[in-house]
């Protein structure tokens, strides 16, 4: 297959009420015909996002919207993520993609300056955008630690993995042998 796909890097600069340094990121591939809405749950999955009922939007660096144009906020000259194609970005261009207007998760999108082989890249050629690279911890969509945090909880003792059925030595009734 020939180099015609994006390669797209994706760096959580801020959400939640918090800022990131260093940022998480995630590499993606992308064909040219893949379109906004197809990248936008590509990046929504890369970051873990559970919780899907919420707006987003691109903006690129000419000032056009791209997004969901039947809701209030996307005025006229929003574009329909659903229908426009990724064919829009040039190499090496910076776009942002916010997810969660209240919570405001911001990332910084910036397409490689070469164009990709998914089979190079991923081993396959994927039906819609693919995260294949990545660092950094990515954070809870709502800022939660644990399964039952409330937010005003303190943190659970840790049980040092007696918790844990013994599938290794270190897990279950010996795992006092093993401390942290």
């Amino acid at each position: 297959m020939a180099r015609t796909w994006l390669s797209i890097r994706v760096d959580l600069v801020e959400g939640g009420g918090r800022s990131f340094w260093p940022r998480p990121g995630r590499i993606l591939a992308a064909a040219r015909t893949h379109t906004f809405a197809d990248l936008a749950e590509a990046i929504d999955d890369a970051f873990a996002r559970w919780d899907r009922a919420h707006l987003y939007e691109f903006r690129l660096l000419d000032g056009t919207r791209i997004g969901l144009p039947e809701h209030d906020w996307c005025e006229e000259a929003c574009l329909d993520g659903r229908r426009t194609k990724l064919s829009r970005l040039e190499t090496g261009a910076d776009f942002l993609y916010v997810f969660d207007f209240g919570d405001g998760w911001h990332h910084l999108c910036t397409v490689g300056k070469q164009r990709i082989d998914p089979l190079d890249e991923l081993g396959i050629v994927p039906t819609k955008p693919l995260p294949h690279w990545g660092w950094g911890e990515i954070p809870d969509q709502y800022g939660r630690r644990w399964a039952e945090d409330d937010g005003e909880s303190a943190v659970p003792p840790n049980p040092r993995r007696t918790d844990l059925p013994p599938f290794f030595p270190s897990w279950g009734s010996g795992a006092d042998r093993y401390p942290d």
